[in-house]
């Protein structure tokens, strides 16, 4: 049996770095990987996902070449290609993360599927492993949706769609979370026709209302359909693709392709939890304490397999975490320290932190309000990008931010000044009388901020 000072099982955006850092303190560390370095973000998730984005975009501007005076002339997609470009830049970081493994003598990689045998032991396909410290980083994998007949027809997941090389005549999307939202505008930019389905009444149903409605009408003026409110009850398959009847509607949808995009399941089914005595919830999710500690002594998991909100930025700044753990810091991070912010690659562009209007309210805060319309942003109208709106929540009685949600071009990068100001505790009229760069779309916010008002 071979003992380690730590052994992480899964390379993804937390266990990569922390293995790294131990190997470099000095520190002997076994990294376990079953599959591909990097984890989902470098091979399926955000690596890809947004290199394929941004061929969808060129797509769209070149469609809407004509509205700045330039004739491009007919617009086609070479999927192939695309598939191809997607698939160098995979290439080029699963490299990287080699190149990081191969350069630290104390690393020793593990290319295998992991099993706990004991708390602090574990088999890798019959090498025997063991440590007094162990870090789970498995991730999740898709969860495919309980329809009648859906075993009858191929079911693409954020995976397996990322390998199309012919464009799907009719794309149905099974959800209108950021998953099935960010793909469905993808192909219907590419070419496909898109219908996006969901049970719940709007698309992003966590986030204000307002800012849905929003983005809905953005993806609607680009052609793609919309079911919502609505549960799939079978399927059939079809010779063009298959026909999914939803739950009374009188006639089926036909499509060519299907793409399931109905939320996530943790990889700890087949990793031998049992025999270690680590916990999880009913969906089979780790439970860790704010420091991500498990219920083993000794044992922690980061990353989308502790069941928190599956960003990977989130997984990187986990290993933080551990590692003041690891360290036994004086003042140690925890998951209770941290504000998130997310994105959700639209066009228009979703960033986010904090709370909405409606949580806000809901957890009893007096509220201030600001919203404008994007058209209101003079950068954003001299690029011709004006859906969307800009929206702050700020904190009545004290004047904090609690909240903000940029809908519009680089929403995610704008969103990240309003995190910095509610990191360091300061107030809203930080950014009422501020000079900004112009024409900027930050500038906006001074537009934003003379629009905070009481919102009963």
């Amino acid at each position: 049996m071979e003992s380690y000072d730590v052994i992480v099982i899964g390379s993804g955006q937390g266990g990569n770095p922390l293995a790294h850092t131990l190997a470099d303190r000095g520190r002997r560390v076994a990294l376990v990987e079953r599959e591909h370095l990097g984890g989902t973000c470098v091979n399926y998730g955000c690596t890809p996902t947004k290199t394929m984005v941004a061929s969808a975009r060129i797509a769209h501007y070149a469609r809407r070449a004509a509205d700045f005076g330039v004739h491009a002339g007919p617009v086609t997609v070479d999927l192939a290609a695309v598939v191809r470009r997607k698939q160098q830049m995979v290439e080029q970081w699963r490299s990287g993360q080699q190149q990081a493994v191969d350069e630290r003598q104390t690393l020793d990689l593990y290319r295998g599927h992991a099993r706990f045998t004991g708390p602090h032991t574990l088999d890798v396909d019959g090498a025997a492993l063991r440590s007094e410290q162990i870090v789970i980083d498995v991730g999740t994998r898709p969860r495919l949706p309980e329809i009648d007949g859906i075993d009858a027809v191929e079911v693409l997941t954020n995976r397996t769609i990322l390998e199309l090389t012919a464009l799907p005549e009719h794309l149905l999307v099974l959800g209108g979370g950021y998953i099935g939202l960010e793909f469905g505008q993808m192909f219907r930019r590419f070419g496909s026709r898109v219908t996006i389905i969901d049970r719940n009444a709007r698309i992003l149903r966590r986030e204000d209302e307002d800012v849905t409605d929003a983005l809905h009408e953005a993806l609607a003026e680009e052609g793609i359909a919309f079911r919502l409110g609505a549960k799939a009850q079978k399927i059939e398959a079809t010779e063009s693709g298959f026909a999914l009847t939803l739950e009374g509607a009188a006639e089926p949808i036909d499509a060519s392709h299907l793409l399931a995009a109905t939320g996530r399941i943790p990889n700890t089914d087949d990793l031998g939890l049992q025999a270690a005595g680590i916990e999880t919830d009913d969906r089979g999710f780790i439970r860790v304490d704010a420091r991500l500690r498990t219920s083993v002594e000794g044992v922690w998991a980061l990353g989308d397999v502790t069941g928190g909100p599956a960003f990977t930025h989130l997984s990187f700044d986990d290993h933080f975490i551990v590692l003041d753990d690891l360290d036994d810091a004086a003042n140690p991070r925890t998951t209770d320290d941290r504000l998130t912010p997310y994105a959700v690659y639209t066009d228009p562009e979703l960033g986010r932190v904090g709370l909405t209007e409606r949580e806000a309210k809901e957890q009893g805060y007096a509220c201030k309000v600001g919203s404008i319309p994007m058209e209101k942003v003079a950068r954003a109208k001299e690029r011709g990008e004006t859906a969307g709106l800009m929206k702050i929540v700020v904190d009545a009685e004290t004047d904090r931010i609690l909240g903000a949600a940029v809908l519009g071009p680089e929403g995610g990068e704008l969103v990240q000044l309003f995190t910095t100001a509610m990191r360091a505790g300061a107030p809203w009229t930080v950014f009422r009388r501020a000079v900004y760069i112009h024409p900027t779309l930050a500038e906006g916010f001074y537009a934003l901020m003379e629009n905070v008002e009481d919102r009963d």
